[in-house]
């Protein structure tokens, strides 16, 4: 038995009525497990007739938040991956990634402050201990990596919008001296060992930074350099976060904080520099389901006032829905993307579609995916297996977008920078809905339930009427 959902909007403009003169075909694409990104022929809407089903309503009138855009993250392992390829079909990449547009239209990007766990090893850019003067600070690495990968995704989008924060610091400014924080020295694969002492783990709830006023003066300073060394290459930093995932001791570069020490470094260092800098300031990134951590920092009175937004992933799905509530006007970004397992398959697709949807649905303004592109298995410089956009074979030198490209640039292709999340109500609850600046409506909805059903959206007295195969994505754009 097929199930008909419908759907029911409400009009743009006040009087808009159900004439035919004001009939707009809407249109629409399919993606499944077997075949992706299918355009279909535009919907004819008919016009509404009194009695039918309104299974979900799409309220033009009730707004939410505004959404800065949709990207992922520059990782070195993702340009090494795309440097097997050749020219031609990198910049065929590039332009589908980042082309207004050509394809998913990515818009916000965040990247790393040094190392992370998609590096090629680790490094940060002053290993010179005690050199609180940074006088060998140097981003020379990230000439060979981030810095072309960055520039190429420019040359589509000048005016992409990169966010960055550390995983971690400088080594020497931890307590441990290391880039590590959790032991990791019986893995089976020696090259995956960090060889961090087991005397040496940090963890969560205590500090490895070294809390003392010269090392937090000169780690600011760190920031400041890093912000002013991109520039001259041509790349604004427009925001920061002080630190990826602070409660995490992790075998890979990582360095876990307290919520107050944080906000003492917020609010007497780093918050003041990056406001001289016109560089914004958000706190994370959040990491826990525990609200209280992001409110020790807004609501510190001397760090909360730097505070431009708060940054979510993982687990700290858990708490955006609460800090939302509570803080209705804060800007919230979804900062990564869970990674999944290197498998690349649709299921992972719809778990992602899951994520998205539950951010969006809990003020998130931007929704970044994390690796742009992988090798074949996806395997990080840690041992790792993570999914990506893009999967490269290093033998054959051949490239294919993964099913997870395809859920965001359902969302992302059509959700522009300025577009208003709009209220649903009803029982059907697996879509979302957008209004763009140019009153275009659009709609992505998922089909988890068996079989190939139908659906039926009202707009303003236009009744659309589609079917979604089982396990399909689609968008529609009226």
């Amino acid at each position: 038995m097929k199930t008909s959902f419908s759907l029911f909007l409400l009009p743009v403009i006040i009087g808009l009525s159900s004439c035919s003169s004001n009939k707009k075909n809407a249109e629409w694409v399919i993606s499944t497990e077997n075949e992706q990104w299918m355009m279909q022929e535009p919907i004819v809407p008919t016009s509404f007739q009194e009695g039918t089903t309104v299974d979900a309503t799409i309220n033009l009138q009730s707004s939410q938040q505004i959404i800065d855009g949709f990207g992922a993250c520059f990782n070195e392992l993702g340009w090494t991956s795309l440097s097997l390829l050749s020219k031609a079909d990198r910049e065929t990449i590039m332009k589908e990634l980042f082309q207004p547009g050509n394809g998913a239209n990515f818009t916000i990007c965040r990247m790393p402050i040094g190392a992370n766990d998609f590096s090629r090893d680790w490094y940060s850019y002053n290993e010179n201990d005690k050199d609180f003067a940074m006088e060998a600070f140097s981003v020379k690495n990230d000439e060979q990596t981030l810095i072309p990968f960055i520039k190429e995704a420019q040359q589509y989008y000048p005016k992409l919008k990169i966010w960055a924060s550390p995983w971690c610091p400088p080594s020497w400014m931890k307590y441990n001296k290391h880039y590590a924080s959790a032991y990791n020295d019986n893995h089976p694969v020696e090259k995956f060992r960090n060889g961090l002492p087991a005397d040496k783990q940090g963890r969560e709830g205590t500090d490895m930074f070294v809390q003392d006023p010269a090392y937090l003066q000169e780690y600011t300073l760190y920031f400041s350099k890093f912000i002013d060394a991109y520039k001259e290459y041509g790349i604004n930093i427009f925001a920061v976060m002080p630190q990826n995932e602070f409660n995490s001791a992790q075998v890979f570069p990582s360095c876990c904080w307290t919520s107050a020490s944080l906000a003492n470094f917020i609010g007497k260092y780093l918050g003041p520099t990056m406001e001289s800098k016109g560089v914004e300031l958000m706190f994370g990134t959040m990491e826990r389901a525990n609200e209280a951590l992001v409110d020790t920092i807004l609501l510190d009175p001397a760090a909360g006032k730097y505070v431009k937004g708060v940054g979510f992933q993982w687990a700290g799905k858990g708490s955006i829905p609460g800090i939302h509530k509570r803080y209705p006007d804060l800007k919230l970004y979804q900062t990564e993307q869970e990674c999944g397992d290197g498998q690349n398959n649709w299921k992972s697709a719809l778990y992602s579609w899951n994520l998205m949807k539950h951010y969006l649905n809990s003020g998130a303004s931007a929704y970044m995916y994390w690796n742009i592109s992988l090798e074949e298995g996806g395997v990080s410089r840690w041992g790792w297996a993570q999914n990506s956009l893009v999967v490269v074979n290093p033998e054959t030198k051949a490239y294919r977008f993964t099913p997870e490209y395809y859920i965001m640039k359902h969302a992302s292709c059509y959700i522009k920078p300025g577009a208003k999340k709009l209220t649903i109500e009803g029982e059907y609850t697996n879509l979302v809905a957008f209004q763009n600046p140019d009153g275009k409506i659009v709609v992505v909805m998922v089909n988890e339930e068996p079989g190939e059903n139908s659906f039926n959206l009202n707009i303003a007295g236009q009744v659309y009427s589609a079917k979604l195969p089982e396990g399909g994505i689609a968008t529609l754009v009226i």
